[in-house]
């Protein structure tokens, strides 16, 4: 640290979990346990093991006398433990404020939070497109919880009530809020999206109308998973318009992919082909929605993109008996990839006025076969998060029991463990081997067998 001119500095042990280098080691400030009452002081003053820190190989080793461990450091904070990015690949617990609500908000305590591909993108690029991370912000943006209080014009919610929270506020008054386009609004609040700090937190202060109440046999998981669901039904109902007994190809099968097959078969698609490079996530999607996979060839030695996407998609069309038109022609390509290559070839298998929807986000600029996408007439869209009815409709597909989100959370962490979290989605799969669909980071002083 500058300005220790090699000699260790006198520290005083704060009530915070942030990190800090002191000639080379990282220290990770904790409250002494001197601190607390003498019946909740633990026995052995130390912390539990060595915590990673994602921008240094060093582990945050605390070298302070009669400090506590993480997890009860956490369970101590009296106000608001927040996990925050302050840089590219650089996380830390800090104590923020309980945030203040407006007479139409309330606020959730929150219990369950996913990772989604966004989070892991700010961590090791700090930005996405125009998004750029320049001041520390809160991630998470996929959660649920219970509320905890409620503004005096609140009447649709109470305290205890088990809600999915929509994490986008929009102004209400512009041209696309009153056109119900408000995914569109030019001032959105996305939690997690620079400046607007995330849900990673104890608490989070939101709109009352943009939580839902959870059908009680729906989990606080369930919730949380509602954000990632409503992306797709976004996609596949709303931008796509999908019909009962049409065909559908979805480009890859992660969280996003997984999600628009299920919601294409929920609505009544005849034939759902789901598409990655990766055998055992095809495996997976055969399970759970799709009714044909594809395994893509590997490209040729000094082979264009375009020029593989064409070979793909005549592979394709002769392995799975796909025509231009009729009944064996598909109606609908949702790209949840982002892939170059898969843009391109699912320009060429959609059928003549079909319709195209681009979810996954990829390259900022890439090529594509123009002609082909006009001489064929295609509806070529984009579908960016969710609007009006989309949460709605994924609550009732679920509790309904037409789609199930159970076998996508493939990995639960405590809310002390959200670093390796973050490490597990971002390496695809646990130390253990085994893959990640979805990682479920819990709450402060939530474990995460609890559901």
């Amino acid at each position: 640290m500058a300005g220790t001119s090699g000699r260790r500095r006198t520290l005083e042990p704060r009530p915070s979990a942030q990190c800090e280098s002191i000639d080379g080691v990282l220290l990770l400030h904790l409250i002494p346990a001197t601190k607390l009452p003498r019946e909740s002081r633990p026995r052995h003053l130390s912390v539990g093991g060595p915590v990673s820190h994602p921008s240094s190989k060093v582990p945050l080793l605390a070298i302070l006398p009669n400090l506590l461990p993480l997890s009860t450091l956490l369970s101590t904070m009296s106000t608001n433990p927040s996990f925050v990015l302050r840089a590219v690949e650089d996380v830390v617990y800090e104590e923020r404020p309980i945030p203040d609500i407006l007479d139409d908000e309330v606020l959730v305590e929150v219990k369950k939070t996913g990772i989604c591909g966004s989070d892991v993108h700010y961590l090791v690029a700090g930005r996405i497109g125009d998004f750029i991370v320049k001041d520390p912000m809160v991630l998470g943006h996929e959660s649920s919880g219970l509320i905890s209080k409620v503004g005096k014009n609140v009447h649709t919610l109470q305290p205890g009530d088990r809600v999915a929270m929509e994490p986008g506020a929009t102004c209400r008054v512009c041209e696309d809020c009153k056109r119900g386009r408000y995914e569109l609004c030019p001032d959105i609040i996305f939690a997690a999206t620079p400046p607007y700090d995330g849900t990673l937190a104890r608490y989070y202060r939101i709109p009352a109308d943009l939580c839902y109440k959870l059908p009680a046999q729906l989990s606080l998981e369930d919730g949380a998973m509602m954000e990632p669901l409503s992306v797709a039904v976004h996609a596949v109902a709303n931008i796509a318009g999908l019909k009962t007994n049409q065909s559908v190809v979805v480009f890859g099968a992660g969280p996003v992919g997984l999600l628009c097959l299920a919601v294409a078969r929920a609505l009544g698609a005849s034939r759902i082909i789901s598409v990655d490079i990766v055998p055992s996530r095809l495996e997976f999607a055969k399970q759970y929605a799709a009714t044909e996979t594809y395994l893509p060839p590997k490209p040729e030695p000094n082979e264009s993109k375009l020029a593989y996407s064409e070979r793909n998609a005549r592979t394709m069309k002769e392995k799975l008996g796909i025509e231009e038109r009729g009944p064996k022609s598909i109606d609908l390509v949702v790209d949840a990839s982002g892939a170059e290559v898969s843009i391109q070839t699912g320009i060429i298998v959609a059928r003549r006025g079909g319709t195209y929807v681009q979810v996954g986000m990829g390259s900022a600029e890439i090529t594509i076969p123009i002609t082909t996408l006009l001489v064929k007439e295609l509806n070529f869209k984009g579908s960016f998060r969710y609007g009006p009815g989309d949460y709605p409709l994924a609550l009732a597909l679920v509790s309904q029991g037409k789609i199930d989100l159970k076998p996508l959370v493939t990995h639960r962490y405590p809310f002390t463990a959200a670093i390796e979290a973050f490490e597990t989605t971002k390496a695809g799969k646990s130390a253990d081997g085994k893959g990640v669909i979805k990682a479920i980071i819990s709450g402060p002083d939530v474990s995460p067998n609890d559901h």
